[in-house]
């Protein structure tokens, strides 16, 4: 990722003045009005702990032709919940550094303005990983009614990258301004995420001229001007994709590179190009050729399988245990893969470049490295051949026309024969290093993971249940509750399978096929539980038990991003709640089945009763995993049915 060496000599350079139009809501640094100190909540957005004043950032080329941008960033914290955002921290690369830092908090004290500065010894950069870097500091003097404000300007050498740029934050910004000054040399595509139009919209060309007396001439400056206004919060939302997707933003790609004399070079404008480009990179394309320290012996043992499957679960399960993920993600290396396996520690493509050399090496030849962007990092855009979309390298291996793996050995609790959960409803670049063969696919489960719950219960006649219960997790359901308990430990897992119900006691917790990956995870336990609201003579309980489906999670009645839940998922109750002598069933639900309207989701509840026993039975089956938030008003009432029926209770009366 070197800097665009160009073909020309730099003598000189003369820039025409920039034309700056000075907006109404736009100050200064330093310059904060006494309407702003005064200010007690946001115009827009009322309950907001904080707000964003002004966030401008103005981006141009220097001399050198270095990217420069001179931020400035005000806010105003309104109460002690908002004082987190005044830690500040600030994504360095290893391609750019940091000067000219100011910091100053503001605080209005008994009608006096109080400037406090800050410290510039408080200042540090901490390492995240082996490429990237953060500059870390914390605003002085922070109060509810304060305003921080600070400005910095970034220099950056890598001259084909433009970062992208949020208009909106998770607190609600006044004022957003991105200018950005691109010579006519350097041609960028856009690819703009608003749901809004622009506040104000401004573009326009500047004159320049390169170089000196008769070799003097001149050339264009395009200047563009985007800002937007009032822009509310994003908020979390269950089930919505991340943050990453949902944020009204911009993103920038370097199509091409015109020089004043040689030839336009373009710059992954296709995928063809992109194959082309990272078969030859050293931190890419060369490094998943690199021989491996004593890599005979599993490549070796590899070839002496009989199948592929079994060739690619031994390699898989083999560089898994080996090697440990540093936490990195970039979707090529740092140190290299034959470092990484020396060391049994690397980031994400590491590991995974290093099993698919160990797959090609042992005869699996359809075995070719992948791009994905991990679930947080956001959604990749097929359309938008962009390298910054991706955060991460895979294995791709298809088998026939209905079946292919996606590998990640740098997850612990990943699984060969599944893709991983924070891939999926995202899209892949797959690119086979020797033929050239590439290709975008959608990365989605088309079978559901099963939850299965069965439930052997019987009711007392002082108001107590007591019984043994037996849980079958499959794919993701099975590495979810597996993760937990190994993570959290027993006592933490027992209170997640308890579901905040402090009358309910569970004892004999015992997992059964933890180290089998192929066998759903199996939990048995025994529990007791106190059935609040029994009396003498009634006894009043719910028999959805163990499903974590108690608390609608789609309470509000508006909903702003789409609906993601990863994968198609089954959850089925089996209930047997034998009846207590002297009781009969005063109030029992009936059997009820119902869908949204294109049968997305459907749920069904089936209860009989025989012999003193009641049989209940709830099933909920999703036909698909991604809801649009246009469709956010059925979904909502259909929630809002299925969760009261899903907690009707059953009453028995003392005969």
């Amino acid at each position: 990722m070197n800097k665009i060496i160009t073909l020309f000599v730099l003598s000189a350079i003369t820039l025409s003045a920039k034309a700056q139009q000075v907006l109404p809501t736009d100050e200064p640094f330093g310059k904060v009005s006494m309407a702003d100190l005064q200010m007690t909540a946001c115009d827009f957005e009322k309950d907001a702990n904080a707000e964003v004043l002004i966030d401008k950032a103005d981006l141009y080329y220097d001399q050198t032709f270095d990217i420069v941008t001179d931020w400035h960033e005000r806010t105003k914290i309104f109460n002690d919940n908002g004082k987190d955002h005044a830690d500040i921290r600030i994504p360095l690369d290893g391609t750019n550094f940091i000067t000219g830092l100011q910091a100053e908090t503001i605080n209005l004290t008994d009608g006096k303005v109080e400037v406090t500065k800050l410290d510039k010894k408080l200042v540090y950069i901490r390492a995240i990983n082996n490429s990237e870097n953060e500059m870390v500091f914390t605003m002085p003097n922070v109060k509810p009614g304060c305003v921080i404000d600070y400005k910095y300007t970034m220099t950056s050498h890598y001259n084909e990258y433009i970062p992208s740029w949020a208009f909106q934050q998770q607190i609600p910004v006044r004022y957003s301004e991105l200018d950005t000054s691109i010579p006519e040399f350097f041609s960028f595509a856009t690819l703009s995420n608003l749901r809004a139009p622009y506040s104000k919209y401004v573009s326009s060309q500047e004159s320049a001229s390169l170089g000196t007396g008769a070799d003097a001439f001149g050339y264009t400056i395009q200047k563009d001007e985007r800002m937007m206004a009032n822009v509310a919060s994003l908020s979390d939302e269950p089930e919505m994709s991340s943050t990453a997707d949902n944020l009204q933003h911009i993103i920038f790609h370097l199509a091409n590179f015109k020089p004043p004399y040689g030839m336009v070079e373009s710059y992954s404008d296709t995928w063809a190009k992109v194959t082309d480009e990272l078969g030859a990179e050293d931190d890419f394309g060369k490094q998943a050729k690199r021989n491996l320290t004593g890599e005979e012996d599993l490549i070796n043992k590899a070839k002496g399988m009989p199948t592929n499957d079994e060739k690619i679960a031994y390699l898989f399960n083999s560089v898994k245990s080996q090697m440990k993920w540093n936490e990195d993600n970039s979707w090529h290396t740092n140190d290299g893969v034959s470092k990484a396996w020396d060391a049994k520690s690397g980031n994400a493509t590491e590991i995974n470049l290093i099993l698919y050399h160990l797959l090609k090496k042992s005869g699996v030849d359809a075995a070719m490295p992948m791009l994905v962007s991990t679930r947080e990092h956001g959604k990749v855009n097929p359309a938008f051949t962009f390298l910054q979309q991706f955060n991460r390298t895979v294995v791709y291996i298809p088998v026939d026309s209905t079946k292919s793996y996606v590998l990640d050995a740098s997850g612990r609790y990943n699984m060969y024969y599944e893709t991983p959960y924070n891939l999926l409803n995202s899209s892949g670049f797959y690119l086979n290093l020797d033929t050239k063969e590439n290709g975008t696919i959608f990365l989605q489960r088309t079978t559901p993971s099963f939850q299965l719950v069965y439930i052997n219960a019987e009711i007392k006649p002082e108001g107590k249940m007591g019984g043994s219960v037996q849980i079958s997790s499959y794919s993701y359901n099975r590495v979810n509750n597996l993760k937990r308990y190994q993570t959290d430990g027993e006592a933490k897992y027992i209170d997640y399978l308890r579901d905040d119900d402090n009358n309910l006691k569970i004892s004999a917790l015992k997992l059964d096929n933890i180290e089998v990956d192929t066998l759903p995870l199996m939990q048995s336990f025994d529990f007791n539980l106190d059935l609040a609201g029994s009396d003498d003579s009634y006894i009043y309980f719910t028999p959805n038990m163990f499903s974590r489906t108690h608390k609608n999670p789609f309470l509000s009645e508006d909903r702003f991003t789409d609906i993601d839940f990863g994968y198609l998922h089954n959850l089925t109750v089996n209930g047997v709640y034998k009846i207590p002598a002297g009781y009969t069933i005063d109030a029992l639900p009936k059997s009820v089945s119902m869908s949204l309207p294109d049968k997305s989701i459907i749920f069904k509840r089936i209860v009989g009763q025989q012999d003193g026993t009641i049989v209940v039975r709830y099933s909920i089956a999703y036909k698909k995993s991604l809801f649009f938030k246009e469709d956010y008003a059925d979904f909502h009432e259909f929630y809002k049915k299925m969760y009261e029926m899903l907690n009707d209770q059953i009453v028995l009366k003392k005969s």
